[in-house]
C-alpha cells in the first residue's frame, strides 16, 4: 500500500480533529438554536467557543505535532477562528436566505449554519496549517 505521505497524514489528522470538533462544536450550536432556541449568531459563536478550546490543542498537539510554546500562537489562532468564523458565516447566511427564500427562515438558516461549518473548515485547516501552526 502507497503512503499517503506527510501533507496526507496532516489533513487526515486535521479531518479527524475535525469530526470530533463537529460532534461537539456543531452538536452545540444546532441543539441551542433548534432546541433551546438561541439566536442564529450566539448558537453559531457557541460552536466555534467549545469547538475552538478542544480544536486548538488536538491541532497544536495532534494534527500540527507542534511543540512551540507563546502566546503569539494563541492570538493567532484566536484571529484565525475568528476571521473563519465571520468569513464563512457571513457568506453563508446570505446566500442560504437567496437561494432559499420560499423556504422558512429555520430551514434558511439550518442550511446556512451546515454551509458555514463547511466554509469555516475549508479556511480554517489551510489558514492553521500556513500561519498559526507552521513549522519553522
Amino acid at each position: 500500500m502507497k503512503q499517503i505521505g506527510k501533507e496526507g497524514a496532516t489533513l487526515l489528522r486535521f479531518l479527524i480533529v475535525g469530526i470530533i470538533n463537529t460532534i461537539v462544536g456543531a452538536g452545540t450550536m444546532f441543539l441551542l438554536y433548534n432546541f433551546a432556541h438561541v439566536s442564529y449568531w450566539y448558537s453559531s459563536i457557541a460552536n466555534y467557543v467549545v469547538g475552538g478550546i478542544c480544536s486548538f490543542f488536538l491541532n497544536k498537539f495532534f494534527t500540527f505535532q507542534n511543540k512551540e510554546r507563546s502566546w503569539s500562537q494563541v492570538v493567532k489562532f484566536i484571529f484565525t477562528v475568528a476571521i473563519c468564523y465571520i468569513a464563512a458565516y457571513g457568506i453563508a447566511k446570505p446566500l442560504a436566505q437567496y437561494a432559499l427564500s420560499s423556504y422558512s427562515v429555520s430551514v434558511q438558516e439550518n442550511v446556512a449554519m451546515a454551509t458555514g461549518t463547511c466554509l469555516y473548515t475549508l479556511l480554517n485547516y489551510l489558514i492553521q496549517k500556513l500561519f498559526v501552526f507552521r513549522h519553522k
